[in-house]
This record gives structure tokens, C-alpha cells and sequence, in this order.
């Protein structure tokens, strides 16, 4: 569940800087890249200052390099292969509170599959139950050979905040602050709850957790899933 290193907020706090806006839209408009000669004539700015700041971009992982010889130069004498800047690949999204819509859209998608046993596609439940055991069991693979219990729930809670469910401990509870796909339960509430629900039976099940089990609690204000140990 984890989104990766990429960080969104360090990307759209790079982007407050006008000129490094306007360097990346110029850098972006343009699919077969643009050297630091080019970037700093189109922006008005001096090549050194534009270097710094496509520089920065490539750091914060919205502009990505590779380095090309000109046109027509070729062998010992055609120099050192300029720096070309290209968009990346990473897409940027920031909200607060956190939504992960990707999360529910690949729950969804796979609901579309055939079930190895009948043929026929998933259901919605057995899609999000089987989808949360295998990132339960990828997750479990990555706390050690024998992780305790209380490292599995230490390794729960962080992964349940990577993908911004915002757990919180209410004694023998994890309590879920946040849903991450309000849009959509908005206006399928039921649909969008029992996802969670299967969703989170699934991750506790591939993880192993003895002693944890996961209900529906709706309460204002929070998920209505909620993940007690016994």
C-alpha cells in the first residue's frame, strides 16, 4: 500500500518559486526535452540560474535527465553530451485530509477478474478481501522472519498511515480517522464501507494478525472500520 519515496508535498512546495514554475511548464510542453541553453532563453533568465533550478526539480523527482550530444556532432571532437530535462513520470497529488482513490480503483479493477475457482469475476468483497491479503503477506515479508505480534501491529498502524487511513489507539482499538475514498462514499456509502471492511479482513489476514479482528463501526467523522485485538 505503501506510495513510494516520491514525496508529493516536497514536489508542490518546489513549484512555489515562479520561475521554477514557470521552467518546469516550459520543460513539460515539450516531449523531446530541452537543454539548460533553451530552458533559460525561454524563461529570460541566465543559464547558471536556470541550472539551479532545473536541478532542483530533477531532485525533487518532477524532471528527470539524460544527457545527449547536438545534432550532427559526433566522435572525439564533438565535446561533452549536454544535460536534457524532461518531465518524469511521477504524478503529483496532495490533500488534506488524505485521499487514495488509486488504492480503491485498483480494488475495483481487480473485482473484474475471474475467480480461479468458478471462472466467474469477483465479487466486490472477495476482490478487496483477497486484494488486502496479498499486500497483508507483502507486508508481513518485510517486518523479518518472526515479527512479533506487537511488531506486526506496529507495521499495520504505519502502513494504514502510509495510504492515509490516519489510525489512532483507543486502548485495545485501531481506531481510523480518515477515509481515504470520501468522494465515493459520499454517495455509496454501504458499497464503499464493505469494500473497507473485506479490505481490511484481507490485510489482517495475510499479515498473520492472531487475536485482531475487524468490524463495521460507523461512527461521524472517521472510517467506519474498526480493528480490535482480543
Amino acid at each position: 500500500m505503501h506510495p513510494g519515496a516520491f514525496d508529493d508535498v516536497g514536489a508542490v512546495a518546489a513549484l512555489d518559486d515562479p520561475v521554477r514554475r514557470a521552467l518546469y511548464r516550459h520543460v513539460a510542453a515539450r516531449a523531446e526535452g530541452v537543454n539548460r541553453d533553451q530552458a533559460a532563453k525561454a524563461v529570460k533568465i541566465s543559464r547558471p540560474l536556470a541550472a539551479y533550478h532545473l536541478d532542483r526539480l530533477v531532485d525533487v523527482g518532477l524532471l528527470r535527465v539524460e544527457y545527449r550530444r547536438p545534432p550532427g556532432r559526433t566522435g572525439p571532437g564533438a565535446g561533452r553530451p549536454a544535460k536534457v530535462y524532461g518531465r518524469s513520470a511521477h504524478e503529483v497529488q496532495v490533500s488534506f485530509p488524505p485521499r487514495n482513490y488509486e488504492l480503491a480503483a485498483k480494488v475495483l479493477i481487480s473485482a473484474g477478474d475471474p475467480n480461479p475457482a468458478s471462472d466467474q469475476p469477483l465479487s466486490l468483497a472477495e476482490a478487496a478481501r483477497d486484494f488486502g491479503s496479498r499486500l497483508g503477506v507483502n507486508l508481513r515479508s518485510n517486518l523479518g522472519r518472526r515479527p512479533s505480534k506487537r511488531r506486526l501491529v506496529e507495521g499495520l498502524h504505519a502502513e494504514l498511515e502510509a495510504v492515509g487511513f490516519e489510525p489512532g489507539r483507543d486502548g485495545q482499538r485501531i481506531t481510523l480517522g480518515n477515509c481515504p475514498f470520501d468522494a465515493l462514499a459520499q454517495t455509496n456509502r454501504s458499497v464503499v464501507c464493505g469494500m473497507n471492511l473485506a479490505l481490511m479482513e484481507g490485510v489482517v489476514e495475510g499479515l498473520a494478525l492472531d487475536g485482531v479482528t475487524v468490524t463495521l463501526d460507523p461512527k461521524p467523522g472517521r472510517c467506519c472500520v474498526v480493528l480490535k485485538a482480543r
